[in-house]
């Protein structure tokens, strides 16, 4: 039984390896990730954060801004249209922590933590073919719009690009 609300932070060295579990636990709707990609993608991270419940790790999300040195083709593709921009990489809760509302903790941080720096959106994909549709209807409370699509992991995935705007100067750079 749970006794302590839910705590929100930095994400720590020891938090590591329940960071990659989880990540792992989640591959079917996320990329795979090694220790020495969770280093670097936190290295250059814009936001990163872990929910906790009880002391234990139970979500976390790793945004990215600009000019990050990242592979990935959904940020790539943001980063191509947009100056100003955090990208979620990823958002990951643990399967029995999911009613506790840890992902709408995580993104109202980071949502708060980017109007704070004035920046203009934040970016996110969401699959679509294969559909996955407890995340559209999560980002969609949001506020999310689709941006565009493309196909991704070799064809065998189609991904909706979204863009959550944080003021009225939201725009296209291209």
């Amino acid at each position: 039984m749970r006794n302590d609300p839910p705590a929100l932070r930095t994400t720590l060295p020891q938090d590591r390896q329940a960071v990659l579990a989880l990540n792992l636990a989640s591959e079917a709707v996320l990329s795979p990730l090694t220790a020495a990609g969770l280093e670097a993608l936190l290295a250059q991270s814009w936001h990163h954060r872990v929910a906790c419940l009880d002391g234990h790790v139970q979500a976390f999300l790793i945004a990215l801004g600009p000019g990050a040195d990242y592979d990935s083709p959904n940020y790539q593709w943001f980063s191509q249209r947009y100056a100003d921009f955090v990208y979620v990489d990823r958002i990951v809760v643990a399967a029995p922590a999911r009613q506790a509302g840890l992902a709408g903790l995580l993104y109202d941080d980071l949502i708060a933590h980017a109007r704070a720096g004035g920046i203009a959106r934040i970016t996110c994909e969401i699959d679509i073919e294969p559909p996955n549709p407890a995340s559209l209807r999560f980002h969609n409370r949001f506020g999310f719009a689709e941006v565009g699509t493309q196909w991704v992991a070799g064809g065998k995935k189609r991904v909706s690009l979204q863009e959550l705007q944080l003021n009225s100067h939201a725009g296209a750079t291209t």
